[in-house]
């Protein structure tokens, strides 16, 4: 985990932000839908969507295991004179509350398979029943997409990446409102930019409560 953190906190130790400033364009598209409310931003980095939530009006939660991270989301925040809820930690250890959130965004959080499910556990306790979850992922075509450029970012291992049947069976607790594979073009910062191939998903969290421990 230490070696993971420093990776993190040397990407984001730059006086520029690494994947811009500027919101990711289908979280801006999705929270023009909604009305405001609670939202949380899992694996925040640097604060570009969080505080873009924040001056939309939403009350925001994020986090991420980065200090440097969280300093320079402050930092964003504050020239912006909005406020943000940052944590440092992982969202287990975090007290965040039964839910808590109306609306949880992944936007490129990409952990291996078994995080994950741990992850997205604890995401659907702190969701309301009715909330959304909103995500836009690097898909497993996407290594096509890395060979021809390096610049487009994502994760080198296929592992890390999602797919159609990734999506279904991690969310098969929630209805699906929207969910597809689709090529796009990325100018975020200096570390997401070109041609990616990504997956993009809405989904609602069922009324009704999963059987604990079962999976699709």
């Amino acid at each position: 985990m230490n070696s993971i953190v420093d990776n993190w906190n040397n990407r984001y130790s730059s006086d520029e932000y690494a994947y811009g400033e500027l919101p990711n364009n289908y979280l801006q598209e999705q929270l023009k839908k909604l009305p405001a409310g609670k939202i949380l931003f899992p694996g925040e980095g640097e604060g570009r969507n969080a505080v873009y939530a924040a001056r939309m009006g939403w009350e925001v939660g994020a986090y991420d295991i980065s200090p440097v991270g969280k300093m320079k989301a402050e930092k964003l925040a504050a020239r912006h004179n909005v406020q943000i809820d940052y944590r440092v930690g992982e969202i287990q250890h975090l007290d965040y509350q039964k839910e808590q959130f109306d609306v949880v965004a992944l936007i490129y959080l990409h952990l291996a398979k078994d995080e994950r499910r741990s992850l997205y556990d604890s995401i659907y306790h702190v969701l309301r029943p009715g909330g959304i979850v909103i995500a836009e992922l690097f898909s497993k075509n996407h290594i096509e997409y890395q060979k021809k450029n390096r610049n487009v970012g994502g994760p080198g291992n296929i592992d890390f990446l999602y797919s159609i049947r990734d999506m279904k069976d991690d969310f098969h607790t929630y209805s699906i409102l929207e969910l597809e594979e689709v090529e796009i073009e990325l100018q975020e910062g200096d570390y997401h930019n070109g041609t990616a191939s990504v997956i993009r998903f809405i989904g609602r969290k069922d009324f009704v409560v999963p059987t604990p421990g079962v999976w699709i």
